[in-house]
């Protein structure tokens, strides 16, 4: 076990791999990630020969970096690689596909309930832009059964359904949505499907191939452990021509040599840092090594621990578990009361509760507000520097703090 301040319970024994801040209790993995020690030295290692000789990197050697990365990610999410572009984040890729799709003013939009916030805005974007309507499906949470989803998703579709943007793993709630079951409903009715993955890279074992939606996307940055910056977008092959980055750039008319038109636009979209996006080997390979069975092993550890801590914190609050158990990954939320709000918090975008278990018993844990009944919820990530005592001490300071 890692040495702890005083007070504060032990971390995985795994947890000197991150350079986390040992005087706090971090449970909040899904939000941002938490990039590796021995990853960011591999970054900091494609800066300084970017630095080096810059023309050199960008206009010699980046097109093969970016080639090698592709080709390693690729084969962990078992995807197409001439269909997978590098992006900034899932929400880029979210903007992206919805920006592909022709809409018209009497196409439909199904989201649900459960989305992130960050990319209902850009469907209410797309929407207005084009006159298309956005249509909500209500989710119950807590959730009985997975095939609730898929049976909700194929109600809320109508004969002017064209797109639909639905969560693999949904981030207020922490729910795996039956995301092959739901993908199948979708393309035989004809609507396009754009898969809001953020979550699933590294959480789940992937295969794109097999879910064959027109469109996915996620982050390299959370579960994967990639730094900030990493995410891709997977396009099916028939939508790859009609589909282009948010900014033009000199792909768009670079002569066609040993690469398609979708691979020259997305490949150089400007002057940036592609650290990111070339770290990814460094990722799968360091936390894979991190535990005996690989990734299958992260995946199932984190889970276990996800599990274990939900059943902990719902005894301690005196609740049931609000899913069944193949509904979670390595996120898990638990529903609160209402609260009772005085005004007087330090900061009005974060709950009293989490200031409270923040100031009072440095734990970093997220409570996640969103539409639905109960519209509150406690959010546990865990990841292989956590340990199970770190959520007993979190059921402490909810005890503590009487959930309010």
């Amino acid at each position: 076990m890692t040495n702890e301040p005083t007070g504060l319970p032990p971390r995985s024994g795994l947890a000197g791999h991150w350079s986390l801040d040992p005087g706090v209790v971090f449970l909040n993995h899904g939000s941002f990630g938490a990039c590796p020690i021995r990853v960011l030295e591999t970054q900091n290692e494609f800066r300084a020969r970017l630095e080096a000789e810059p023309v050199r990197f960008f206009i010699r050697e980046l097109p093969e970096l970016l080639d090698t990365a592709r080709l390693k990610l690729a084969a962990f999410l078992r995807a197409d690689p001439e269909g997978l572009a590098f992006v900034a984040n899932a929400t880029t890729g979210v903007n992206t596909a919805l920006a592909a799709i022709p809409l018209a003013a009497c196409d439909e939009i199904l989201v649900t309930d459960h989305g992130y916030a960050a990319c209902r805005n850009a469907v209410e974007v797309a929407a207005r832009r084009t006159g298309a309507r956005v249509v909500e499906v209500p989710l119950p949470f807590p959730l009985a059964a997975p095939e609730r989803v898929t049976e909700a998703v194929v109600r809320g579709l109508s004969q002017h359904t064209r797109a639909a943007v639905v969560d693999h793993v949904t981030s207020p709630t922490g729910l795996v949505f039956p995301i092959n079951e739901i993908a199948a409903e979708l393309e035989n009715r004809g609507v396009i499907l754009i898969v809001d993955g953020a979550h699933a890279p590294g959480m789940i074992d992937l295969d794109l191939t097999g879910i064959g939606a027109p469109f996915y996307t996620g982050n390299c940055h959370k579960w994967m452990c990639a730094p900030k910056g990493a995410a891709f977008l997977a396009v099916r092959d028939d939508w790859r021509a009609r589909t282009h980055p948010l900014v033009t750039s000199h792909g768009a008319a670079a002569p066609l040599v040993d690469r398609s038109r979708f691979r020259l636009e997305f490949d150089w979209t400007g002057t940036g840092d592609p650290t990111p996006w070339l770290t990814v080997p460094s990722a799968v390979e360091t936390v894979g090594a991190l535990d005996p069975g690989g990734w299958p092993g992260v995946r199932s550890r984190n889970r276990r621990l996800a599990l274990e801590a939900m059943a902990h914190l719902c005894s301690v609050l005196g609740f049931q578990q609000p899913c069944p158990d193949g509904m979670i990954g390595s996120l898990a939320a638990i529903p609160l009361p209402p609260r009772t709000d005085d005004n007087r918090r330090s900061n009005p975008d974060i709950d009293p509760l989490q200031e409270r278990l923040f100031r009072d018993f440095s734990i970093e844990v997220p409570v996640t507000l969103w539409s639905v009944p109960p519209r509150r919820a406690l959010r546990i990530s865990a990841h292989l520097y956590n340990a199970i005592e770190e959520f007993r001490y979190l059921g402490v300071g909810l005890a503590a703090s009487a959930c309010g």
